[in-house]
């Protein structure tokens, strides 16, 4: 049973109690960091994100059911006041605990079930390629998202593609996207796209720059639609760690790379995922 799959087990298992990020993964048998990477990468959920889509689903099923009271429900699915139940209630489906028990129905609520998940195991993976990459200067455009919003990185991208084919000493044609920081057991992430550069010269005022460092990446070709990409990288951090090792946890070691052929409009050409390793 794969680290993923084992971490919805006990999540599912015990959705109403306290879980720590330790007890989470000392059950998968990964460190806090790897786990913390992994499950977001193969569920779009980071681990605490996923256990309060999942309390407020079950909450809003009771509602709809016409629980006696809010407060009671508040209190199973973790929240010490029906003010914080309310409020997180609201930022996950629009809708109000008092409205979803008045009307005894679940209509327009993106509710989330449970996950299962062994895809990840199914898919068929490549060997790597391992190459020794020299220092890149990459200049773009700069996020942050959640897990839970990471359905609006196309419209990054697509603010982005304005840019190409016109930034000031730009090399190639290929685009990248850089994960930056990604604090542990947090949900949000930056996200980073960017085209290599010569120099930063006069290049227009909205766009940043990023420095990488030189590094050896594993080099993990995606095969299919851009949609399923989650899939491939879910796949890699499932079947390859210890052999990726420590660096692949560290700062910008996670590039996703659109070589010149990809189609942005289609979601189809050369797409790889770049996992820094130890040398």
């Amino acid at each position: 049973m794969s680290a993923v799959t084992k971490t919805v087990w006990l999540l599912e298992s015990r959705l109403f109690e306290p879980i720590s990020l330790d007890d989470v993964a000392n059950h998968a048998g990964v460190s806090r960091t790897h786990i913390s990477h992994i499950f977001p990468a193969a569920t779009g959920f980071s681990i605490s994100g996923y256990l309060r889509a999942r309390r407020l689903s079950e909450a809003a099923k009771l509602l709809a059911d016409g629980a006696p009271d809010i407060l009671s429900v508040a209190l199973e699915a973790g929240y010490g006041s029906h003010e914080a139940f309310t409020r997180a209630f609201g930022d996950q489906f629009g809708k109000t605990p008092e409205l979803v028990r008045r009307q005894r129905s679940l209509v327009d609520l993106n509710l989330v079930e449970p996950l299962f998940m062994d895809d990840t195991i199914k898919l068929k993976l490549d060997a790597p390629v391992f190459d020794d990459h020299a220092e890149m200067l990459l200049a773009g455009i700069k996020a942050r998202h959640t897990m839970t919003t990471a359905n609006s990185l196309p419209l990054q991208w697509q603010k982005f593609q304005q840019y190409l084919g016109h930034i000031p000493g730009g090399i190639g044609h290929a685009a990248y996207a850089v994960v930056g920081d990604m604090p542990e057991g947090c949900d949000d992430f930056e996200y980073f796209t960017a085209v290599e550069i010569s120099g930063k010269g006069d290049l227009q005022p909205e766009l940043e720059t990023l420095r990488l460092p030189a590094q050896r990446f594993a080099r993990f070709t995606h095969h299919g639609h851009i949609s399923s990409i989650r899939s491939t990288i879910g796949a890699i951090y499932e079947k390859w760690p210890p052999k990726l090792g420590r660096s692949a946890n560290g700062t910008f070691s996670f590039i996703e790379y659109y070589g010149p052929d990809f189609d942005p409009v289609r979601g189809e050409g050369t797409v790889e995922i770049w996992i820094a390793v130890d040398h």
